[in-house]
């Protein structure tokens, strides 16, 4: 008997990578001309739990706080996303990408109520673009990413950097503006993700993409 949750989807491209951008994008400039729609739609611990507003753990996965962080954001998505999506198909992208964005934003809540951090707000798609990072690196082993355009390094590697860079970061209180530990889930829930829907360990394609 199959397992439900491996049950995949027929194949089909549609281009979901570039819609997705489309739509934060909108968002970008939709609260930048009604600037209330910001604290509405990020993700607010208080008013998550307190006032009810459970859509924040899906709208704060399309909002962000600057052009930079946007346009940071979008690069990543793009230049990862298309393969993966490409590879797994639009429809398989999009449950990965928003089931992902959604738990990472639910359990960033959790972290931060256990803190004490009732008033921070929540925005951005790292959490989300962090898992997509992590797919192109199962599903591309070898495939070299240039960092700062200069520094070839194999996906896995990237990863790696990134986690040790991320613990650090939450560990030491470096950059305090962002959401590390958001970014750490996705690299988490994703590695889940691989295990559970796709049966696949991602640590035992990276030994094995390197051994060859």
């Amino acid at each position: 008997m199959t397992n439900i949750l491996q049950k995949r989807f027929r194949y089909t491209f549609f281009n979901a990578t570039i819609i997705i951008a489309a739509i934060n994008v909108f968002v970008f400039f939709l609260t930048k001309l009604f600037p209330d729609l910001y604290f509405v739609l990020g993700l607010n611990p208080y008013a998550f739990i307190n006032s009810k507003m459970y859509w924040q753990i899906l709208t704060c996965v399309f909002v962000h706080g600057s052009f930079r962080h946007l346009a940071f954001n979008m690069f990543g998505l793009v230049m990862f996303g298309i393969n993966v999506e490409r590879s797994v198909g639009s429809k398989e992208f999009l449950l990965y990408y928003l089931l992902c964005g959604i738990l990472t934003s639910l359990f960033s809540v959790f972290f931060y109520i256990f803190k004490g951090q009732y008033y921070v707000l929540l925005v951005g798609a790292s959490g989300a673009i962090f898992s997509i990072l992590f797919a192109f690196a199962v599903i591309f082993p070898t495939v070299r990413v240039f960092i700062f355009g200069l520094i070839p390094v194999p996906g896995p590697v990237l990863v790696l950097i990134y986690t040790i860079v991320e613990l650090t970061s939450q560990y030491f209180g470096f950059d305090t503006g962002v959401a590390h530990v958001t970014h750490l889930l996705g690299f988490a829930f994703a590695w889940l993700y691989f295990i559970v829907r796709f049966g696949v360990n991602p640590v035992k394609i990276w030994i094995n993409a390197f051994r060859r």
